[in-house]
């Protein structure tokens, strides 16, 4: 499996990675409840920021966390060694297309913010679907880059998100993955599926979600982004710091963000056979 990861591996992506994950953890983990001895598989766990959340709100589960990036695998090692040292996990460096489990191993699938970076969704889907008992539960949280609306309203500001959009797309991801997010888990064979926005809308009577998702998480992936843009001659260098300037008046002042996850659920089929 090959995958353009177009937000790097710096620490800044690291730091920016764990102040989204905290900042929505209640939004997106409200309903992400397994109980204790659950065998879950997190397909895609980057350097841990949602794993310290799946461990902390689950005591007890059994969890295996895989990602294809081993410094990755050894930042979230240390994130989870700090944050939650009861959690019970193995971990692993491997791509999700060849996981060496066999076919049900597992209780439950948990996805999030993986298929966007993926050219074959679908079929990554699919492979991970398999790993999971039949009967088993299916979780992925995604973003939609198109449901982000924001005042001021600056045409510069919107054309970098467009050129963050279209710079994923040339490396083979889809940052507008979660309006797709139910007929992708049916395509992968998953059954009583269930999709639920989840909104972030953010003003000066939220401080914190001004400062922690428009700033430091939605803005700060925009910037990781500057050199992939300028290089694909998507937006001139002037033009990238006026958007930039707009954005960061979003966060500020009389500014607002609005922007939505998608939260979908499902099931492995009781009566499959492999």
């Amino acid at each position: 499996m090959t995958t353009g990861y177009v937000h790097g591996y710096s620490g800044r992506e690291a730091t920016r990675l764990g102040d989204q994950a905290d900042t929505l953890a209640e939004l997106l983990h409200a309903d992400v409840r397994y109980p204790p001895g659950t065998r879950v598989l997190e397909a895609g766990c980057g350097v841990g920021a949602q794993t310290v959340h799946l461990l902390a709100n689950n005591p007890g589960i059994e969890l295996t966390a895989v990602d294809r990036s081993a410094e990755s695998v050894s930042r979230a090692r240390s994130r989870v060694a700090v944050a939650v040292p009861s959690g019970d996990v193995s971990w692993l460096c491997a791509d999700l297309a060849d996981l060496p489990y066999p076919a049900g191993r597992f209780d439950a699938l948990f996805v999030c913010f993986v298929l966007e970076h993926l050219p074959d969704p679908v079929g990554v889907l699919r492979g991970l679907r398999r790993l999971v008992r039949p009967g088993g539960a299916v979780t992925v949280i995604e973003g939609d880059h198109g449901t982000a609306v924001f005042h001021p309203r600056g045409r510069y500001a919107q054309a970098v998100v467009d050129a963050q959009v279209a710079v994923q797309a040339a490396a083979g991801g889809d940052a507008l993955i979660g309006r797709r997010l139910r007929p992708l888990l049916t395509a992968a064979g998953c059954t009583e599926v269930r999709v639920w926005p989840r909104t972030v809308y953010a003003d000066a009577g939220r401080p914190g979600l001004m400062d922690g998702f428009t700033r430091r998480t939605f803005t700060a992936m925009m910037a990781a982004a500057r050199a992939d843009v300028l290089a694909a001659g998507l937006l001139s260098a002037a033009d990238w710091r006026r958007g930039m300037t707009e954005l960061a008046a979003t966060a500020v002042g009389e500014g607002t963000f609005h922007y939505t996850f998608f939260v979908g659920h499902g099931s492995v089929p009781a009566a499959e056979v492999e």
